[in-house]
């Protein structure tokens, strides 16, 4: 059957014409899409349905927020236009201008048929989100996006008028109906008490100034960069004032089309074996490098984010998955290496990924603290370290019939000292990441397992005379998938796919004698069935349940929901008790390791932010 099924996905594939934007699926959705168009017409005083992600609610303080509604637009036929532009200034409005908590808020609707789309929202070139849509019904769906982008303070009060851009690239025809009708609002939260007085000094947890490594607009795209292929390298070039001290990092990173499903690619000697064509390979394994003028300086191993109509769409209805509509940035220390860059040049930023097909949308955001008693710092970089091995085993192989085993290590470190005001500051930077994928392929190739996990552990260790800091964080990824075929007669097959889906974080903080833990335990199951006649779905079924467990010494949260088929059957939450303070994966250590903030009321503030709201 996989080699029958071939053509036909590659007819669905041109016939529909989708766009390089579209969240594309796995060979069990791409039937399962196409084929849901023949669903009767529904009753007309439905309500529509509201679609979540399940995560711990923002904590935010109860004075009133002053919102201000940035963006209204409907969007339609927006592939291949350019983005939605709208100017920004801040809030003058309001009554307060200093902030404790700022919320980003997208909410939208959408009724008919339609694809799921990725979308980013850009501030003067500066990524604030990543996301993608909501598949919707005909009775309508909406959905709400809220995200803390309190660290993009600088950028927000920015006393200048900027341009805040939205693409969304969406196609609409006869068939795919879907208008996606988006708001976008940000909600400012007054500061009080002793938070007010820390603004009003200036001494604040964010960082001064942040630089966008992006694409310059005007673009008929996002301002993402396209990496196409496993040789492609896209570079920015950037330059810093002279006097930082401290630097970071944030990646933002999605995949889409050939490497949507990279977890799940065969090897090519599988695919040259069986004389496959069409089929994504480089095998499962990616790696998103980021070099600075040439050299390796971090590395991220992307969770694993299925999409709103991934594997099977009726799994994500109305709980979409994990990371779908906010998908995670990560953070590189690039204060290390500040020796090298506080020369008032120019300098590059390089983004690669490790055995990439087409298509990987990546850019950054460099956040910059800034010595504002002196016009310049100094830095050297002591020691920078990197190695990695990867190696895939061919464990069976008979035909279609195969299971292979791939394992990978990275380990990056860097040690650097930065001179200013502050004092003199060692910086450690150390990522430490390891994978491994098991993937069986059976029932002559129409059967497909994969049991992945990653662990990604990082650490920032900052020394100075007067304070230790450090913050350690470990990450696990697991991932299972199984999907089949089963050939029923009479032209008729049942398809089924099942999946888990984790993400766990255990972070552990320092600042001087203050030590401080939180966990995040996320973790989803589902399981999705349909029979197909004649290549028309006749009946499916989608299920999934979710436990969310977020724990700190101040505040913890507990989700546990299930649904099937756009019904919720259970929802318990408990935001008022605490099972337990969390324990990490990881501990401390009293030696050459034990660190330091480079500004104490950042890091004191910073300690403290998710647990008290403030």
């Amino acid at each position: 059957m996989a080699a029958s099924l071939l053509p036909l996905l590659l007819s669905i594939f041109f016939l529909l014409k989708l766009s390089s934007t579209t969240a594309n699926l796995h060979k069990v959705s791409n039937l399962l899409r196409s084929q849901l168009l023949s669903q009767p017409k529904p009753l007309q005083d439905i309500p529509p349905t509201r679609f979540f992600e399940v995560t711990k609610p923002i904590k935010v303080p109860k004075t009133k927020p002053c919102s201000s509604l940035i963006l209204q637009h409907d969007f339609g036929y927006t592939y291949g236009k350019p983005p939605v532009l709208v100017p920004y200034s801040p809030p003058s409005h309001c009554p307060s201008q200093n902030f404790s908590k700022i919320v980003l808020e997208w909410s939208a609707t959408c009724k008919g048929r339609q694809f799921d789309r990725i979308f980013g929202v850009w501030l003067g070139g500066v990524e604030l989100l990543r996301s993608c849509t909501a598949e919707p019904r005909a009775t309508g769906i909406v959905w709400s996006v809220k995200k803390d982008v309190t660290r993009y303070y600088s950028l927000l009060m920015k006393e200048e008028n900027q341009t805040l851009a939205v693409y969304l690239g969406n196609l609409v025809d006869k068939t795919y109906t879907g208008v996606y009708h988006v708001k976008l609002t940000f909600h400012f939260y007054p500061a009080v008490g002793k938070y007010s007085e820390i603004l009003a000094s200036g001494h604040t947890p964010w960082a001064d100034l942040i630089l966008p490594i992006s694409r310059n607009l005007p673009l008929k795209d996002g301002l993402w960069f396209e990496i196409e292929n496993s040789t492609d390298l896209e570079v920015k070039q950037f330059k810093i004032p002279r006097n930082a001290y401290r630097a970071v990092l944030e990646v933002y990173l999605s995949f889409h089309e050939n490497d949507e499903f990279w977890y799940s690619n065969p090897t090519n000697d599988y695919i040259s074996a069986n004389n496959l064509t069409g089929t994504p390979g480089n095998g499962p394994f990616r790696e998103v490098l980021v070099g600075l003028d040439g050299k390796l300086v971090g590395a991220v191993w992307p969770f694993t984010v299925i999409y709103t109509g991934g594997v099977n769409p009726l799994l994500w209805r109305p709980i979409t998955g994990i990371g779908s509509f906010d998908l995670p940035s990560y953070n590189i220390e690039i204060t290390p290496y500040l020796g090298r860059i506080l020369d008032g040049k120019t300098h590059t930023f390089g983004f690669s990924v490790t055995n990439a097909l087409n298509v990987w949308y990546i850019d950054a955001n460099l956040h910059i603290w800034l010595d504002h008693r002196s016009t310049r710092t100094q830095g050297k970089l002591l020691g920078h370290g990197s190695g990695g091995s990867l190696s895939t085993s061919t464990l069976y192989m008979k035909g279609l019939n195969a299971s292979f085993f791939t394992q990978c290590s990275r380990s990056i470190s860097s040690t650097g000292w930065v001179k200013s005001s502050h004092g003199k500051l060692i910086t450690q930077s150390i990522q430490e990441v390891q994978y491994t994928n098991l993937m069986v392929m059976g029932n002559d190739g129409n059967m497909q397992t994969v049991n992945q996990t990653i662990h990604f552990d990082d650490g920032v260790y900052i020394n100075s005379p007067s304070l230790n800091y450090s913050i350690k964080s470990s990450k696990l990824f697991p991932l299972y998938l199984y999907s089949d075929y089963v050939d029923q007669g009479n032209k008729t097959y049942l398809s089924m796919a099942n999946v888990t889906l984790g993400f766990n974080d255990d972070m552990s903080k320092l600042v001087g004698t203050h030590f401080s833990k939180t966990s995040v335990e996320n973790l989803q199951t589902g399981q999705g069935s349909m029979i197909v006649k004649n290549n028309l779905v006749s009946s499916g079924l989608g299920s999934t349940q979710q436990v969310y467990n977020y724990g700190s010494p101040r505040f913890c949260y507990f989700r546990n929901v299930s649904s099937s088929n756009y019904t919720i059957l259970y929802d318990i939450e408990n935001s008022s008790s605490c099972r337990g303070r969390p324990q990490a994966l990881m501990e401390f250590s009293n030696g050459k390791f034990s660190s330091i903030p480079a500004r104490k009321v950042f890091l004191t503030s910073d300690l403290q932010e998710d647990e008290k709201g403030v």
